[in-house]
Formats: C-alpha cells, sequence, structure tokens
C-alpha cells in the first residue's frame, strides 16, 4: 500500500517541540550583619555598653584581624572556649604562637627572618588541617594577605560554613603601644603596610561590603574588647 510503513517499523512521530529554559538568575548573596560596637560621639549606647559576648554557629570560621599589637592574640586567649556547643573542639590559630614555639626550639639563636617562611608554613599547614576538619575555627589575621580570607572563604563555602570578620579598631599609636610592651615591634615598612589593609577592611565593613563569602562583622575599639567576657560557638 503506497504511504505504508515496512514491516515491524512504525512511522517516525514528530519531534515535541523543545522547551526553552531560561537559566535562573543568581540568587544575590545576603547583606553582611555588621555590629558596629566601638564608641560613637563620646559615648556607647546601652546596647553596645553591656554588650559582653559574641555568639557564632558551631562550626563556623572567625577571623580576628587588626594592627600588630592591637590585641588580637590577648583577646583571643582570653575570650575563646576550648570547645563549641557541640563538644567539639574550638581550634584556635595564632601565628604568633607557632613564632613562640619555633623561638624555644633549636632556632632560636638565629634572627627570625631567617626561619620565617618556616614559621609561617606551618602555621597555614595547622589552618588547613584545622579547616577541613569541619570544627569551629578562630584564626589571627594580620591583615595584608587577602589570599588568606579569599581561600578561608572559598573552603567555607564549600562546606555550607559561614565566615565572620572581627576587626578591631585601634589607633596606630595604641598599637605601637602594644608591640613594646610584648617586646616585638614590626618594622616602619610593615607597619605602614597593616595600616594600609586595615583601613580598607574598617572602611569596607562600614559601607557592609565585606570580602566575598563573609557573613558578618563585628567592630571593636579597645574598651569594647575589654568588655568582651567570652565568645560561643552554638
Amino acid at each position: 500500500m503506497a504511504g505504508a510503513a515496512p514491516p515491524g517499523l512504525a512511522p517516525a512521530a514528530p519531534a515535541p517541540p523543545r522547551a526553552t529554559h531560561r537559566p535562573r538568575p543568581a540568587a544575590r548573596p545576603a547583606r553582611p550583619r555588621i555590629t558596629d560596637l566601638r564608641l560613637r560621639d563620646g559615648a556607647r549606647t546601652a546596647r553596645t555598653a553591656s554588650r559582653t559576648a559574641l555568639r557564632f554557629p558551631p562550626g563556623d570560621l572567625v577571623v580576628v584581624s587588626g594592627l600588630p599589637g592591637s590585641g588580637k592574640s590577648t583577646l583571643m586567649r582570653r575570650v575563646l572556649p576550648e570547645r563549641d556547643g557541640r563538644g567539639a573542639p574550638v581550634h584556635r590559630l595564632d601565628s604568633q604562637d607557632t613564632r613562640a614555639r619555633w623561638e624555644r626550639g633549636r632556632l632560636r639563636r638565629l634572627p627570625y627572618a631567617l626561619y620565617r617562611p618556616l614559621v609561617r608554613a606551618a602555621h597555614y599547614g595547622a589552618l588547613r588541617r584545622a579547616v577541613r576538619s569541619g570544627g569551629s575555627v578562630v584564626v589571627h589575621d594580620c591583615g595584608t594577605l587577602a589570599w588568606v580570607r579569599r581561600w578561608l572563604s572559598r573552603a567555607a563555602r564549600r562546606d555550607g560554613r559561614a565566615v565572620h570578620l572581627v576587626l578591631l579598631d585601634v589607633p596606630p599609636e595604641a598599637a605601637l603601644t602594644g608591640q613594646r610592651a610584648r617586646g616585638r615591634r614590626v618594622s616602619r615598612y610593615a607597619f605602614a603596610r597593616h595600616r594600609r589593609a586595615v583601613r580598607r577592611l574598617l572602611a569596607r565593613a562600614e559601607r557592609s561590603r565585606l570580602p566575598a563569602g563573609f557573613a558578618s562583622a563585628v567592630l571593636l575599639d579597645r574598651p569594647a574588647a575589654a568588655a568582651l567576657e567570652h565568645v560561643t560557638f552554638g
């Protein structure tokens, strides 16, 4: 029969029209939450004056930044818990602790500049292990190494965690006094680099424009940092 299909073969059905899928617009990241506990107009509000604790979700990453001598290490030692709300260890990563361990070892008679790369490698190796553990992490940040914050942000996003910034806003003169008190000063060139880096971080935080991937920032001056009693995760 004319027009009949050969035996065993059915006529091909017309192909259905191809659906056109429009890509969904990318979701805009939530605006970072900024908590400014610094002195304003010569006084503190009742809310900021009574703020004695900071709370973060367990498993999140906290970056503590500020000028050398601003009190980052002191604050971390004083307020961080040993364990988070899940009972897991809170990892405190401070490059000054790593340096102190190396200075007590065989290299203590050598100038620090000679073994600084080894100290940094040990510090960032420990930080990488802490981040990969999935636990709560608090890291001392010198401010000048933006790649560290970018790496932490990528690692946190990959694991469904968040990164938070705690930024100490301390006058340069007070930071230099802090360096003298600890018996260790950075060079004028290095301190100038730190000042520029921290100034940029502060300006971005004040405009709610944190580094990519950061969920929140807490801005502290010296009195606000002294008023903090503890940090919790959970």
